[in-house]
Order: structure tokens, then C-alpha cells, then sequence
């Protein structure tokens, strides 16, 4: 399966598709909305942010100890289950004057929820497309998650122009309501792939069983830690660049969903796997520049280069699919998943921390991204020997 033609063929991976463009637009409106309301309510930039991206966090909790979910559960209600909890909390979020304080309890029952079932979607992914369709496939969802960002946020600064927050939240749960419709007609009813057991127990189980791997491990951690170091730096644009931040971001994406289309779409199998040493490099090293403090336009050209390497995860997880037994598949994406978005987090909040510590401004801004940069480049270096272990496995082995 090379062709997007091919690819949308597919009727489940269509509703899939589609589930999850409306699934990432209803949150980045309903995000902005909670964000506003906090910012009002409490005039903390802190709260603001755990308002807007502190779900990751939460999201930790529950992959270690309920992760299993997504292979206990079948996967057409398990992905309901994620998508009607965003729902219910959207529409709960709608309450007029509703204390801030209830609205950080709601905040965590969608990722509560997700981190639970949330696997589910790439698994059946996987499921449903073949061996050679799966990285088109999962770079396709990329582009929907990278498009909607920006278009959902550009979208709810607009919306917030002429409408309530509370609106706001009733638009997303409309949307959100679309998608259980889709789900449920467009999905067939395929069965778990675990027989029912203890979720804690498993999960536990599976967790100890991929993070011990020597195989499995080191691309587990070669998919977070050099990747989140770098959203640090990005976390720093508005430090760099003020007002005209937004250029950065926009170019960032641009480069991200560019890179996705060309090693999803363009690039042969064989060859994709050899990119993963260069394309983890390229993701950093143009932040070394940094340290000589670039004025806007080459900086935005640096991150759009820099940005392609995050295409660096689509063979990493063929590898995870490669070197993982089909019956956990759905926790090994939630916990690639989950592990992906607390690695962000952490490296934005380790971003602003090394930023304080040079100082004050842009000059200080541009240096922590460099050092950033530099972090980035040492972990994957380091991680280089635990690599050449998942290269070295048959296709088809299980985790060692």
C-alpha cells in the first residue's frame, strides 16, 4: 500500500481518519475556552498552562496502571469510551460561572480515560491496514493531528471574537458527538485482542515487560527524550521572538507535516529504518545555531528544517510493531503515546527552566534552545548501541 488512494480505500481507516481530525479540533477549541476561563478566574500564567497542557501528566498516572485497557476492551467501545469522556467533560464545562476549581477536576477525566483505551485507535490502525500500509497509514494521522492543531486553535481565536466560552464548549461536544455517531456506524465490532484479566495486573505486567526490554526499550526512549528536549525549544519561541512567535510555531508544523508526507508516503521501507540515525540529528542540530541568536527570518527557516525530523518516529514505531506480539499492541501505543506527550511536557517546562537561569530576553531564549539542542544530540547519541539491537532482530520477533 503506497498511495493515499489505497489508504483511504480502506472504509474504517476513512472513519478513523476523520474521528480523529474532529477528536483534535474539539480539543484544541474547548482548550483555549478552559484557558481563557482560568486566566480570568485566576490571572495565573502557571494554571493557565495546566489548564491548556497539563492533561499529559494526568495521562502518566493512568498508563501505569490501567494501560491494558486498550487490549481488554474491544476496540470500537473503547474508542467511543475516549471520545464520549471528552464529550461529557466538554458539556459539563459549559456551566455558566462553574468554579475553576471543578473545572480542573473535569479536566482529568479525559486523559484518565485515555490513557486507559487510548491505544486502541493506532492498534486498529494496525489492525485494519497491512503490514506495508501501516507508516502511511500512521503518517496520515500525524498530518490529521498536526492540521487540526492549527487549524482548531486558529479556529477558537476567531470563535472567541464573537462567542462565549461557553459556546464554545457546546461547538466542540457537537463535534465530538459527530464522532461517536461515525464510530459507531462506520466501525465494525472487532474483538479484544487479550482475554479479560486483571487491567492493573496486566498492565503492570506488559509495562515491565516493554520497558525492560533491551530490544524495545531504547526506541521507547529514542521516541521521547530527544523529541521532547526539543519541544523545549520550541516552547521558548515566544521568549525569542515575542509577538511574531506565531511565525515559528506555523513554519514548526509546516515542517513537521512535510516531513511525515515524504517518509510516509515517498520513502521505501528499507531505507526509512537507515533515516532514523540522520532524521533524530536533523531534529536538533539546527537549534545549535541558535547560540549565535538568529534574527526571525533564519530562524524560521532553522525550524522548519529542524521540524522534519520529528518523521523520525514513523519508523521507530514500525519497530515497535516489528518487535512487540500483536495481543499488547494497544498499550504499547498508549505507552508510546503516553510516554510522548509527559516527555514534552517535561522538556517545555525543562526549556523555560534553563532559559530563566541564562536570564532574561531573547539572547537568553536563543542560548537555552541551543543547550536544548546540545541535550538532544547527547541522548541520541547515547542511545546509538540500544538501537542496533531492534535492527538486528528478525521481523516477527516479540520482545527479549
Amino acid at each position: 500500500m503506497r498511495t493515499y488512494r489505497q489508504l483511504f480505500a480502506v472504509r474504517e481507516f476513512r472513519v478513523l481518519f476523520v474521528v480523529q481530525c474532529l477528536n483534535i479540533g474539539a480539543y484544541a477549541v474547548a482548550s483555549l475556552a478552559l484557558g481563557t476561563i482560568t486566566f480570568e478566574a485566576t490571572g495565573s500564567t502557571v494554571l493557565t498552562a495546566l489548564a491548556m497542557f497539563g492533561a499529559p501528566l494526568l495521562r502518566l498516572v493512568g498508563q501505569s496502571l490501567f494501560g491494558s485497557g486498550a487490549d481488554l476492551v474491544r476496540p470500537r467501545t473503547a474508542i467511543v469510551l475516549v471520545v464520549s469522556a471528552t464529550l461529557v467533560a466538554d458539556l459539563l464545562q459549559a456551566i455558566p460561572d462553574l468554579p475553576w476549581g471543578w473545572r480542573f477536576v473535569l479536566l482529568a477525566l479525559p486523559p484518565l480515560v485515555t490513557s486507559a483505551l487510548g491505544g486502541s485507535m493506532m492498534a486498529l490502525v494496525s489492525d485494519i491496514l497491512p503490514p506495508d500500509g501501516f507508516i502511511l497509514g500512521r503518517a496520515t494521522m500525524n498530518i490529521a493531528v498536526g492540521g487540526m492543531q492549527i487549524v482548531g486553535f486558529g479556529v477558537a481565536g476567531l470563535l472567541l471574537v464573537r462567542f462565549t466560552t461557553t459556546q464554545l464548549f457546546l461547538g466542540s461536544a457537537v463535534a465530538l458527538a459527530v464522532a461517536v455517531v461515525l464510530l459507531r456506524l462506520g466501525l465494525a465490532d472487532h474483538p479484544p485482542r487479550a482475554a479479560r484479566t486483571s487491567v492493573v495486573g496486566r498492565t503492570r505486567e506488559v509495562n515491565r515487560r516493554l520497558l525492560g526490554s533491551r530490544v524495545v526499550r531504547p526506541v521507547y526512549l529514542t521516541l521521547w527524550v530527544p523529541n521532547g528536549l526539543i519541544v523545549g525549544c520550541e516552547a521558548l519561541f515566544v521568549p525569542f521572538a515575542g509577538g511574531r512567535a506565531g511565525y515559528l510555531f506555523a513554519v514548526s508544523a509546516a515542517g513537521m507535516l512535510l516531513g511525515d508526507i515524504v517518509v510516509g508516503r515517498f520513502v521505501p521501507t528499507a531505507l526509512r529504518d537507515r533515516l532514523i540515525g540522520p532524521l533524530r540529528f536533523l531534529l536538533a542540530v539546527p537549534y545549535l545555531a541558535f547560540f549565535l541568536v538568529p534574527l526571525l527570518p533564519y530562524a524560521a527557516v532553522l525550524a522548519f528544517v529542524a521540524s522534519a525530523g520529528y518523521s523520525a518516529s514513523l519508523p521507530l514505531q514500525e519497530r515497535l510493531v516489528t518487535h512487540t506480539d500483536g495481543e499488547m499492541r494497544g498499550q504499547v501505543f498508549g505507552l508510546q503515546s503516553t510516554g510522548l506527550m509527559v516527555g514534552q511536557a517535561l522538556g517545555a517546562l525543562l526549556g523555560g527552566v534553563v532559559a530563566g537561569a541564562l536570564g532574561v530576553g531573547p539572547v537568553a531564549a536563543a542560548q537555552a534552545m541551543g543547550v536544548m539542542a546540545v541535550a538532544s544530540v547527547v541522548v541520541s547519541i547515547a542511545l546509538i548501541p540500544g538501537l542496533r539491537r531492534s535492527r538486528l532482530i528478525l521481523r516477527g520477533a516479540s520482545v527479549a
